[in-house]
Formats: structure tokens, sequence, C-alpha cells
């Protein structure tokens, strides 16, 4: 009861901040998407210099620490007149180091389509847009979400990191219930939130990977299953 009643008096503190480490999650994320799929693609690019940049970057953000990042981004820049907020450094900076990793998922993915399939559209006469559209992005899509499920456990994790540029996420305000609450509550309650976030996320991207496997013919769908359980009863 009295660890019921303390969760609830904390539950304030708590979820101001869930909601950093949400919007954190939720931006990074998406800033990472769009960064592994440019630098994936450039990667695989018939342009040399395109497949230089790409691995020139990628090198780069995967090579430094995260936290050198932040605190480049966050007290460096501002002497060269850039100055961000706390919340959009943090986005920004999550979105480049992951992003980096993920344009090595996207890359080994569109390389694992077999070779056929490019040979296909070649045959075919088909446009770039047209053959990633239509035949190489839905089958690489399947093949990266695993790896990019397994970023995005990470990302989750690696905004913890706010706490360093003064953003008062979930991390902060358990450092804070633990002078207040005791070190058993605060970190016990951090680690099944964290736990909570990273599978709501992990849960959506499976469900992602599974719809994706079906549209390939690799899982069988709904339907399908119904239909093969109920030849067998009969």
């Amino acid at each position: 009861m009295e660890l019921l009643e303390s969760l609830l008096d904390a539950w304030p503190q708590l979820w101001s901040g869930i909601q950093i480490t949400l919007g954190l999650s939720l931006g990074g994320a998406a800033l990472a998407f769009a960064v592994a799929v440019v630098l994936g693609l450039a990667a695989i690019s018939e342009a040399a210099v395109l497949r230089g940049v790409s691995r020139v970057v990628v090198e780069f953000f995967r090579g430094t620490s995260l936290v050198v990042q932040l605190f480049w981004l966050f007290f460096v820049l501002p002497q060269f007149g850039l100055r961000m907020d706390s919340m959009l450094t943090g986005i920004i900076a999550l979105g480049l180091n992951y992003g980096a990793y993920g344009a090595e998922v996207v890359r080994g993915s569109l390389n694992a389509v077999p070779k056929a399939q490019w040979e296909g559209t070649t045959a075919l006469s088909m446009s770039w847009a047209t053959k990633m559209r239509r035949i190489i992005w839905p089958q690489a899509w399947a093949l990266m979400l695993p790896g990019l499920n397994n970023l995005m456990v990470m990302l989750v994790k690696g905004t913890a990191l706010a706490l360093l540029i003064f953003l008062h996420d979930l991390t902060f305000v358990v450092d804070n219930l633990r002078r207040t609450e005791g070190t058993y509550f605060a970190f016990g309650v951090g680690f099944a939130l964290y736990y909570l976030i990273s599978l709501g996320f992990s849960s959506i991207l499976r469900a992602l990977e599974l719809r994706a496997q079906r549209k390939l013919g690799l899982k069988p769908t709904k339907a399908q299953t119904t239909k093969a359980t109920a030849g067998a009863v009969a």
C-alpha cells in the first residue's frame, strides 16, 4: 500500500519526465530514420561521390561518442552563433548518431535483396524510383525492420543522456526521486518505465515486420491460418 501511495504521489513528476523521454524518442527516431534512408541509399549509389560522402558521415557519427556530440551541439556551436534549445539538441544528436547506425542496416538490407530482382528491374527498363518503390524497397523493408527495432530500443535508452543538457527527462526525475523516496523505489520505478516504453516501441515495429513479411508471402495471413486450421480439423 505504501508503495502504491508513493507511486501516486510521484506520478506527476514521472509523467513530466516520461513526456520528455517520449518526445526525444519519437523525434530522434523520425530523424534517425530519414538519415538512415538517405545515407543507406547513397551508400549503394553508382556515384562514387555519394558513396564517399555517405561513408564519411556514417563513420564520423558511429566513431564518436553520443555524449561528445551532445556537448558539441549544445555547448560548442553557440560559440559560433548557432544556438538551439535542449529538446532540439537532443533530437538532432540522437537522430544523427542512431541514423548513422541505421544507414548500415538500410545498406545491408538493400544489398541482401537477391541480385536477380535487381537485374529483373533493369531488364524491364524501370526507372530508379519505380524499381525502388515496387520491387526493391518492399523486400529490403522486411529485412531491415529487425535491425531498426533493435536500434529503436537503444535510442530509447540513449535518451537518458538528455539530463546532461539540462532536460528533465525520466532519468532526471528518477534521480530526484532517489533523494526523497529512496534508491529502491526510484530506480525500481525507472527500470519498469523504461522497460515499458521500450516494449511499446518494439511491439509496434514487430507488428510492422510481420505485416511486411505477410505482404511478401513470407508469413501466412490470418485468413490463410484460419483456413488451414479449419482444413486440419475437417
